[in-house]
């Protein structure tokens, strides 16, 4: 915010300094130019520290004594308001008549008391006040109005001055410090500052208004927007010759442009300070046009002055005053009638402009920044495509960026700006200024464009301004030759002026095929002289000036001296001072002190209708300049501006993200490409059809009203959602390639690489977006539908991945690792993971979703496994869904497919964690009813079934127990479902490594104890569901885990588990034939049975060989020997299990209580199915297939009004029971010999066989039997094999029963 004045210096081009020059006092010898700069540098750091004066005490109302609490914890003034506010308004009088003592004796007292450290905490600003005094007269001393900048500032300057005397003498017997009564009488001129500045100026006021009078064309140029427009004074091309490429038509009007913010602010400041030399005629209509569009007087950075209201309260009554005396001396001249005129149309101006600015400011300015928009793109496309035309037009273009620096500056200038209506009300008014005006965005990128063209060219640039200068020389010397020249008799002093200029030029270098960037050049010298030769012809005392030099040379026809003197003075600067030049017309560092409302216009507008992705990069260019505010002289504003200038880069950046984020999720809604994804099956399209054929009319009208139908977002309707889409997928691929081709923005040591935060941004929402997703509003999302959320969200990265340098589908794929697998790197490649794994949040949350609800089925949904489906039921909604909807085999597929082999093993982990907890149950019921199960073994083998009921109801909660071991079960089921879709996953993403696993498993040996390479390949076989017995190695790798069976306890499983069937579990059991398992999940039971046995022998006989030989044996024979013997030892064990279990059912079976009979026979039944230990002939040595047969009967019988259950059978005839006592011979023989042991025959062997049936479906009606639920067997359906052996220890010979079934009307029929 460097005053008008003081940037004007720096600023002004050559007619400017002349007239700057007139104010010098008509001195013919030139004015040291390089004093006047060190002045005007010292008045800039005079005001920044002024500025931070104010920032410290928070912005004191001094005209109204109003102050902050901020103010007075400060540190400046001492904190005591009575006393201080006291001697500040009544300033200039003396603090010894003011009896401070009376007006607050305490404080007067802590005053005396702490006088020297209040004095030196004074002392500093005091001497700011001595510093502004002096340097009030020094620029009085040279004529300028460099006084202005500083003055106007406003500080506490009575306050400070009178308590630091005031504590002066408290420390010096009352004696005044010496600098006093000067800085009284420096800081009463001043007030009010404006005041102080009119009398200051007074006497060189007529000077000051010519000057004003003499830019008044060139502003009136910029007030007339059609004129630049039509007139082309911004176009590269010629106005009135298209054809020609540059443009010459207004080439001195261009350099003028580039200096009319100065030129403006120049009289805004004059008239103020000048208020007499509004009453020319002229100045009238210039004042008008610079106050309408302005409300505000920037003083020093964002510090400000209402400018209407001080025009009102300043200027107006000067205005009246010289009304007054013009009015008075009417009669007597008549220069006074016009006086009076004049002033009564100023008063009228200055009274109505306030309304006016307020009404039409934004609109003027508005349109203007559209034309800037307008002119600078094609200026922009003009010059990218011929960058040759860049150099002669360098001057236009300088006058384009400094229109547009100063148009964005003035808006942020006037957001939020309160202005009064009138002086005579304190009703304040809202400045109406757009937020979201898109064209700041386009400003700030053109001059971002076009400041990088003319970096990229600017060696062209400088070797076309060297070439002018060399012809500039000829010119000038025929021009100094002229006749009218001769004749005017030069003084030796301008003469030889000239001359030096004549030799500066003709110094030149030729650029002539060398390195442009190799020559330097210095014409610093050559603008000094010019600068004098102005002064010295504008000077009144000069016998030589302006018109006589023009009107000498201007006759020959081509440019005056003047002209080309002011052309050579300006491409000079583009020689050795190109960068000054375009930093002082394309830098915006002055947004600095309104960053908090570039930011929010930066939001408004980025995503706006109108908004553009590229211009993001202008926007967080602009901060690489804000450091540049800082000034030096205060250290502290050094570290905040950098701190500012870095956090609003990362709010835009963040806004940017944010905006990225926001186009990818439109992408990625139900409106966005969900819309597209519609999908029907031919059911449903058939459906739809058939609706839309009924309900027509007879005009046949189309079906494309029904919700749902294909095609639908083409229809004409619709155009305008597709048009939003694509709209949308064009800005994100725009914002993509924009971010991708930015530059790295440089903000003091913090760099900020935009490409990188757009890849964290993209990659961070796709996790984001990931974990959202996961779960609805009422629990669980579907693994299918999660899958296709995924893919959509994948398909928008790729899109924006083609316009990005970077390869984003690793990311994705990084991310979906780290939400799968979130442990260190090293762990990836270890077989044995570590004990406290790591695992991504949305695996881990998906996976544990699935153990409480399904396998542990917290919620009392009823969760089911159906083996004949294989997958999970509820008979309530889990959430929003029933368990069949997420336990599907495809639904496992599709999480298999989102998380890959880490999900799984973090789902099989968890299974694993949960079954140990359970096993270790077992474990503990084992060893804590030890001694009543080896009762109950003695028994049942001694067959005393009275002691052995009375030893089984003495064991500790054994319904308990069943309950955590049908857990177990579905734990195990669940987790064959998972290695069954991770297999088919497998097979079809990497079918190769599949096959491999497949073609390996039938070949690894079987041995007791097991290499540590075989087990790890029988567990990664396992895993994918190529393993035989998928159970069984599960359980035994918990074992081998947990260390299960150490002690001799475990050796009693067969009888705990044949405990069992006395449960009151049974009570309540039913078959379902319809899910061929039980309501209460007890075939789940049967697994765990089966895999616990087995698993138990494994590992007991891998202990037992490893205790016998002390070491692993090496010997493959005695490997294989165990591995045999474990096998039988399995099979022993579970035969042995079936054997007691039979036992019991059938000793427990009476007439008055049968109810439980079936459910256990039939689980039985299917125990010797699912068990490859078991053959199905096993069963028949225990329970007569009679039994079987029989319940097969009333199962699957053909009456549709024959009860499915058992518990409402009347007749004796068709009781099971009935069956079993008049049908099984073996049914003594079973009770008399419980004890003959089993021997190891190779018929106990499950060999798989080739040999099936097929059920008999004609005889029942499928659709009539799907709509009853009841108990039942296994489902033999036709679809259904059923393996047997052909080797069964049965007396039948041939091959198994089984297949009688087929032929029998009481055998399991189809049921589909």
């Amino acid at each position: 915010m460097a005053s008008p004045a003081l940037r004007s210096f720096k600023s002004m081009g050559p007619e400017g300094q002349s007239q700057t020059a007139q104010s010098a006092g008509g001195s013919t010898k030139g004015l040291n130019i390089q004093y006047v700069v060190q002045l005007t540098e010292v008045g800039e750091g005079l005001m920044a520290k002024m500025y931070r004066l104010n920032q410290i005490l928070d912005h004191p109302d001094m005209v109204n004594h109003l102050f902050s609490e901020s103010f007075w914890k400060a540190g400046v003034i001492p904190n005591f308001p009575k006393i201080c506010t006291l001697v500040a308004r009544k300033f200039p009088e003396h603090t010894s008549r003011l009896q401070l003592e009376r007006v607050d004796k305490i404080a007067f007292d802590s005053l005396t008391d702490g006088a020297e450290v209040y004095l030196q905490n004074l002392e500093p600003w005091v001497q700011l006040l001595l510093d502004l005094m002096a340097f009030r007269e020094q620029a009085l001393r040279l004529l300028l109005d460099l006084s202005s900048t500083v003055i106007t500032l406003l500080i506490p300057g009575k306050m400070m001055l009178q308590m630091y005397n005031l504590l002066h003498g408290i420390l010096r017997n009352d004696r005044d410090c010496d600098f006093y009564h000067r800085l009284v009488q420096f800081i009463d001129s001043y007030d009010p500052p404006v005041k102080g500045l009119q009398e200051d100026l007074n006497f060189v006021s007529p000077r000051i208004g010519e000057v004003l009078e003499a830019v008044g064309p060139v502003i009136f140029l910029l007030a007339d927007t059609r004129k630049l427009r039509n007139e082309g004074f911004l176009s590269p091309f010629h106005p009135r010759y298209p054809d020609i490429l540059t443009n010459s038509a207004h080439p001195m009007r261009a350099q003028d442009l580039a200096n009319v913010t100065s030129y403006r602010e120049w009289v805004l400041l004059g008239y103020l300070v000048c208020p007499d030399e509004l009453l020319r005629v002229t100045s009238i209509d210039i004042a008008l046009v610079v106050l309408k569009e302005n409300l505000v007087l920037t003083l020093f950075r964002d510090e400000h002055i209402l400018l209407h209201e001080d025009y009102q309260r300043y200027v107006l009554p000067r205005i009246l005053e010289s009304k007054k005396i013009a009015k008075a001396g009417r009669t007597k001249q008549k220069e006074a009638d016009l006086e009076y005129s004049v002033a009564k149309q100023v008063e009228k101006m200055i009274s109505e402009v306030h309304e006016q600015a307020l009404l039409c400011c934004d609109a003027i300015h508005h349109e203007r920044r559209i034309l800037l928009k307008q002119e600078i793109g094609r200026m922009v496309l003009f010059f990218t495509d011929q960058p040759s035309l860049l150099a002669p037009n360098i001057q236009m273009v300088f006058s384009a960026l400094a229109l547009a620096q100063s148009e964005v500056i003035w808006y942020f200038q006037h957001v939020g700006i309160m202005s009064s209506k009138s002086k005579a009300t304190t009703h304040t008014l809202p400045v109406e200024i757009d937020p979201s005006d898109p064209t700041i965005g386009f400003l700030l990128d053109g001059m971002d464009h076009l400041c990088s063209l003319v970096r990229k060219y600017i060696a062209a640039i400088r070797c076309y301004a060297l070439s002018y200068l060399s012809s500039c020389a000829g010119r000038i010397r025929f021009l100094m030759g002229t006749p009218g020249m001769v004749a005017l008799d030069l003084d030796s002093n301008l003469k030889g002026l000239l001359q030096k200029i004549l030799q500066h030029l003709e110094k030149i270098p030729k650029p002539q095929g060398e390195d442009i960037s190799a020559i330097t050049c210095d014409l610093s010298d050559l603008r000094k002289d010019w600068l004098s030769v102005l002064m010295i012809v504008t000077s009144s005392r000069s016998s030589i000036n302006i018109r006589h030099l023009e009107k000498a040379t201007v006759s020959t026809g081509k440019e005056g001296l003047l002209a080309e003197g002011n052309s050579a003075y300006n491409w000079s600067r583009c020689v050795d001072e190109l960068e000054l030049q375009l930093a002082k017309h394309g830098s915006l560092k002055k947004l600095y002190f309104y960053h908090q409302h570039l930011t929010s216009v930066f939001r408004n507008t980025m995503f706006g209708p109108e908004g553009r992705p590229q211009h993001c990069c202008a926007w967080l260019g602009v901060a690489s300049s804000f450091p540049e505010c800082a000034s030096h002289i205060v250290p502290e504003e050094v570290t905040k501006v950098g701190r500012d200038a870095v956090l609003y880069v990362e709010s835009l950046i963040e806004s940017i993200m944010g905006g990225l984020e926001g186009l990818i999720n439109i992408l990625d809604s139900e409106g966005g490409f969900g819309s597209l994804e519609m999908q029907l099956l031919p059911e449903q399209a058939a459906v739809y059809l058939n609706s839309s054929t009924r309900h027509s009319i007879p005009t046949n009208k189309s079906p494309r009203g029904l919700p749902g139908m294909p095609g639908q977002e083409s229809y004409p309707e619709n155009n305008n959602s597709i048009k939003m889409l694509e709209a949308a997928m064009q800005r994100l691929t725009n914002l993509c390639s924009v971010l991708n081709d930015m530059e790295p923005i440089c903000v003091l040591n913090h760099v900020f690489v935009l490409r990188e935060y757009m890849r964290e941004c993209i990659l961070g929402n796709f996790r984001r977006r990931l974990l959202s997703v996961l779960k609805t509003d009422n629990d669980l999302q579907r693994p299918s539908v999660l899958e296709s959320l995924v893919r959509r969200q994948m398909s928008i990265i790729h899109l924006a991945e083609q316009h990005i340098s970077m390869d984003l589908t690793h990311g994705i794929r990084e991310v979906l690792l780290a939400e799968a697998f979130a442990g260190p790197v090293s762990s990836l490649h270890l077989f044995d993971k570590p004990i406290n794994q790591q695992t991504g949040l949305a695996a881990e949350t998906i996976c544990n979703w699935y153990i409480e609800n399904i396998v542990k089925d917290i919620s009392g949904a009823g969760v089911l496994f159906v083996p004949a489906h294989k997958c999970f039921r509820s008979t309530k909604p889990i959430g929003g869904y029933f368990a069949e909807s997420v336990s599907d085999f495809k639904e496992l597929q599709a999480f298999i497919r989102l998380f890959g082999g880490y999900g799984v093993d973090k789902l099989k982990q968890m299974m694993k964690e949960h079954t140990a907890a359970l096993l270790n149950c077992i474990g503990t019921s084992l060893r804590s009813n030890r001694d009543i199960l080896e009762a109950i073994a003695g028994s049942l083998h001694a067959g005393d079934r009275i002691e052995s009921d009375a030893n089984t109801k003495q064991i500790v909660d054994l319904d308990t127990l069943v309950e955590f071991c049908v857990q177990a079960g579905q734990a195990l089921a669940f987790d064959q479902l998972i290695s069954d879709a991770a297999g088919d996953v497998l097979k079809e993403d990497a079918p190769l490594i599949y096959s491999l696993l497949e073609g390996i498993v039938p070949h690894l040996p079987v041995e007791v104890p097991e290499k540590k390479d075989i087990r790890r390949m029988k567990e990664v076989a396992n895993s994918i569901g190529v393993m035989g017995d998928h159970d069984t190695e599960f359980v035994r790798s918990i074992m081998e885990d947990i260390g299960v069976g150490n002690d001799n306890s475990w050796n009693l499983l067969p009888y705990l588990f044949s405990a069992f069937m006395s449960s009151n579990v049974w009570n309540t059991t039913t078959f379902n034939i319809d899910t061929g398992g039980f309501n209460n999940n007890i075939h789940c039971l049967a697994r765990c049975i089966n895999a616990v046995i087995a698993g138990n022998e494994y590992v007991r006989m891998e202990k037992e060989n490893q205790m016998a030989n002390g070491h692993i044996d090496e010997n493959l024979q005695n490997q294989m020997q165990g591995s045999l013997t474990a096998e039988a030892s399995a099979k022993s064990t579970l035969l042995l299990f079936v054997k007691m279990s039979a036992g019991m059912i059938l000793d427990c079976w009476h007439e008055a209580n049968r109810s439980d009979l079936a459910p256990k026979l039939v689980f039985v039944d299917q125990l010797c199915e699912i068990s490859p230990h078991l053959p199905r002939s096993s069963l028949e040595a225990c329970i007569p297939y009679s039994i079987i047969r029989s319940l097969y009967n009333q199962y699957y019988g053909n009456s549709p009004s024959l009860p499915l259950t058992l518990r409402n059978l009347s007749s004796p005839r068709s009781s099971p029971g009935a069956s079993l006592m008049h049908n099984s011979p073996a049914f003594r023989h079973l009770r008399n010999d419980t004890t003959q042991p089993y021997s190891d025959q190779s018929g106990y062997f499950k060999q798989p066989s080739s040999q099936s049936y097929d059920a008999d479906s004609g005889s029942i009606q499928s659709n009539d039997r799907r709509q009853q639920r009841g108990s039942g067997p296994l489902d033999y359906s036709s679809n259904r094999k059923v393996k047997f052996n052909e080797g069964s220890t049965s007396g039948s010979t041939g091959p198994s029963p089984l297949p009688r079934f087929a032929v029998s009307r009481s055998g399991p029929i189809s049921y589909k």
